[in-house]
């Protein structure tokens, strides 16, 4: 966590504190089947959030964040 997250964590209320703790662990996982991607999902911990569809907005720029970092 960086010193700026770190006071702002500090400076908010318990119930902001923890959302903020909750939004450092969503991961997304891409479900493939026969070589493609069919799915994201979206995960906090080990709770499955949403799922994404990959051929919107929202999911295209997911896989282009992956596939950029890969």
């Amino acid at each position: 966590m960086s010193e700026n997250a770190t006071v702002t964590a500090e400076e908010t209320n318990a119930g902001e504190v923890e959302n903020t703790q909750n939004t450092e662990d969503v991961s997304y996982h891409a479900v493939e089947k026969d070589g493609s991607v069919t799915a994201i999902w979206e995960m906090q911990g080990q709770k499955h959030i949403r799922t994404i569809d990959p051929r919107s907005n929202e999911g295209k720029q997911i896989l282009a964040l992956f596939e950029t970092a890969a």
